[in-house]
């Protein structure tokens, strides 16, 4: 190849805009049984009537899917009593939040976040072409809020909360939602991620929906990937006054949600009982495994997500290649600075027992 100095360029923040580290598979590991625990996935098949929804709706792959993701808004605006036009969807809350800081900054505004938290905050930030503002957590891995208010400036053109926190496992209260809001400028968007609410068993919940009446500056972001089991269709959601909505679709790839995922998603939303079945399963095997990591020696911060979080520091490292050669793979976060240490995912009875032996045998 040639005359390569030519080629056009790239934006100047694109070359710094970090990689996102997915969760690996297990390595396979003759007559052993591999769990994945390194992606938050849920460990059990679609949900009744899911997968033939989507197999029906596959049949068609020839035509372009609903674009304006008919059936899907009436459906989410039956479940949470908004109007269809307070929704905007996309392949992933991830996604969403994608279009949300797209369609809201740009060169020199900021977005304050909390640290260490999702790894594609600081990836969609980047690509927007704004700067990351993040705060430390707590030492418990909890919001630090005051400081993240503290950090709001007049370049702060969002503000990103997440409940629970990914990966450290914290839930936000209701109430201290509801004083950020209070506190914060109304012309601030702030975005509340809630990709695992459905796992949280708190005394003070936040309830999203009531909040968005008396704070319009403010949008939840919910996925069908994690409770719901669709992770591999991607298909989230925003909820959100109607002009921050619209903002959300007009920046959205035209015909992104499929329609396997859109008939999925759809079909989901109608197996309320056995989701709801599911989830408790899960918060049930999370409390056997706190339990058991506390009886080791463990301190984990609450865990209100699918998954456990433990702060190893410079053992990390280690504790993942042991738990690699038990035929588990979790997800290590090793970068310099605070919260080191291994998030892992509650999974399948075997997977958790076999996790709690070797944190056991590691202590």
């Amino acid at each position: 190849m040639e005359r390569m100095a030519d080629l056009p360029q790239p934006r100047p923040s694109v070359a710094g805009i970090p990689a996102y580290v997915a969760g690996r598979p297990p390595t396979p590991r003759e007559g052993v049984t591999t769990f994945k625990l390194s992606s938050n996935e849920l460990p059990y098949p679609p949900l009744p009537g899911v997968l033939e929804a989507a197999t029906a709706a596959a049949a068609a792959m020839n035509r372009y899917p609903d674009m304006g993701n008919t059936e899907l808004y009436a459906a989410l605006a039956d479940r949470l009593g908004v109007e269809v036009a307070n929704l905007a969807a996309g392949t992933g809350s991830t996604a969403v939040i994608y279009q949300l800081l797209s369609a809201y900054c740009g060169p020199g505004a900021e977005v304050v976040h909390p640290w260490r938290s999702f790894e594609a905050y600081p990836i969609a930030i980047a690509a927007a072409g704004a700067t990351a503002v993040g705060v430390p957590l707590t030492a418990d891995g909890r919001h630090d809020l005051d400081a993240m208010l503290a950090a709001v400036t007049d370049r702060t053109a969002v503000l990103i909360l997440c409940t629970p926190n990914n990966p450290t496992g914290p839930a936000l209260s209701h109430t201290e939602v509801a004083a950020v809001l209070d506190r914060i400028p109304g012309r601030v968007l702030v975005i509340l991620d809630e990709a695992y609410r459905e796992f949280v068993r708190s005394d003070d919940p936040v309830d999203g929906v009531a909040l968005l009446g008396k704070h319009p500056n403010l949008t939840l972001t919910r996925t069908f990937s994690k409770a719901y089991g669709l992770a591999g269709l991607r298909v989230g959601y925003a909820v959100a006054a109607e002009p921050i909505a619209a903002a959300v679709r007009a920046v959205g790839l035209p015909f992104g949600v499929s329609a396997p995922a859109q008939a999925a998603a759809v079909a989901s939303l109608a197996a309320e009982v056995a989701l709801a079945e599911r989830v408790d399963r899960v918060v049930a095997e999370r409390d056997r495994v706190v339990a058991g990591l506390a009886a080791a020696g463990y301190d984990v911060p609450d865990p209100q997500g699918n998954f456990v979080w433990l702060e190893l520091g410079d053992t990390t490292a280690g504790f993942a290649t042991a738990a690699d050669e038990v035929g588990l793979m979790v997800r290590p976060f090793t970068a310099p600075g605070t919260n080191r240490g291994c998030r892992v995912t509650i999974g399948e009875t075997d997977a958790n027992t076999r996790f709690l032996d070797l944190a056991r045998r590691l202590d």
